[in-house]
């Protein structure tokens, strides 16, 4: 049976896939407009939306952490997502009855970020109900939710765009966001199994939280995780400077990057679906270091063809390397605790943050030195290392 047939079929399964999708139409609702509404609409200027930023990166990789090693400790899954999705619910519920400054920050920089809590903890529901089927489908249920968070970015952001061109305030993302966060909350309430009973062996850690910090922080996991957000800083450099090289630099429209933005994350969904029965049994590092040379060549080639109606051949490249980048790394860091479902899938919130600050250095660096085709070379450099570095650790003698 295929991997996208038993997500269909499995309840558990069905249940993660549905609350993962609506997290990706959150995700892909709130990400594009935080920095204009700190900025623009509630006065918090240039530093004051970094601050902000600082304080929701934190909080967000805290919460998952925490979160992770606390469902680990009491096997408590589905206690800790509702804890974690009440907050979201919280969050845009206070912005939607009394929006302000004092509101908003609370709610992006603290509720919002603790929600994402509920990323790793999803995955970690797929990973235990994944053990009931054959272990040749796993790496498949795995990309196949994934891909069910990338596929709201196809369908939800136009619809913003059409709402917003209608006249529909950009502060409306948060009731919209009331609505889809209390599905969530519904879904976990009615389809998640409750602790204890699911149809697979989860039994508590024993380990203190010292002791299970020590764990995730052990040299050859920490530094591989480094490595990995190396891996995909690449894809944070590229977010960072498409419409800085399109719009800003070469004088392309806004709706050239929308569209080359789109077709990316559209070409991704049916790539990650593929990709489990195409490279079933190879590699993880190996193929990890082929998405990432792939994923190079458009990060580095888009400065240079952005001019060219060749720039467009750059998101099939882009769609492939993204789909290995983003899907065969949840397997690979869920293997480093393989016992640890919560904390396995806690470290894809750390190796985002690492991501997030080598790709922020990269910018620096390069901007500081030369411009936008330094900062393209810089992360590809970087991201190839790591995956270089990812494949001679775990290679075998």
């Amino acid at each position: 049976m295929s991997a996208i047939r038993l997500c269909i079929t499995d309840p558990s399964l069905r249940a993660a896939g549905l609350i993962m999708a609506l997290q990706g139409a959150i995700v892909c609702s709130f990400g594009p407009y935080f920095s204009t509404l700190a900025v623009n609409s509630f006065g918090f200027g240039d530093r004051g939306y970094a601050v902000l930023l600082a304080l929701s990166s934190i909080f967000a990789v805290s919460s998952s952490v925490i979160g992770g090693i606390r469902a680990d400790q009491t096997a408590n899954r589905r206690r800790v997502t509702l804890t974690a999705i009440s907050a979201m619910v919280a969050g845009t519920f206070l912005m939607a009855v009394m929006p302000g400054p004092f509101v908003f920050a609370l709610v992006m920089a603290i509720l919002i970020p603790i929600s994402s809590a509920t990323f790793g903890q999803v995955f970690a529901l797929a990973r235990l109900a994944a053990t009931r089927h054959p272990e040749a489908e796993r790496d498949g249920i795995m990309a196949v939710i994934r891909a069910l968070f990338a596929a709201p970015f196809v369908v939800v952001l136009p619809l913003w765009s059409l709402a917003f061109a209608s006249g529909a305030p950009v502060t409306a993302i948060f009731p919209v966001g009331l609505l889809m966060s209390g599905a969530m909350l519904l879904t976990v309430v009615r389809l998640w199994p409750s602790d204890g009973h699911g149809l697979w062996q989860d039994r508590p850690s024993g380990l203190s939280f010292r002791a299970a910090l020590a764990e995730m922080g052990r040299i050859g996991i920490a530094a591989r995780v480094v490595a990995l957000g190396a891996v995909t800083g690449a894809s944070t450099v590229y977010i960072a400077i498409i419409s800085l090289v399109m719009v800003a630099e070469i004088g392309r429209s806004t709706a050239d990057v929308a569209l080359y933005v789109g077709l990316v994350a559209g070409l991704e969904v049916p790539f990650m679906l593929a990709l489990p029965r195409l490279v079933r049994g190879m590699n993880r590092p190996a193929l990890i270091l082929a998405g990432a040379a792939l994923y190079g060549v458009h990060v580095a080639l888009l400065p240079v063809l952005a001019e060219s109606a060749l720039v467009w051949a750059l998101v099939l490249p882009a769609a492939i390397g993204g789909a290995v980048t983003l899907t065969v790394p949840i397997a690979y860091l869920q293997d480093l605790l393989a016992d640890r479902p919560g904390a396995g899938a806690s470290l894809m919130a750390v190796q985002r943050l690492a991501g997030d600050v080598i790709a922020a250095l990269c910018f620096a660096v390069g901007t500081a030195l030369a411009g936008y085709g330094l900062v393209t070379t810089l992360g590809v450099a970087v991201s190839m290392a790591g995956a270089l570095a990812l494949w001679l650790a775990d290679r075998k003698p």
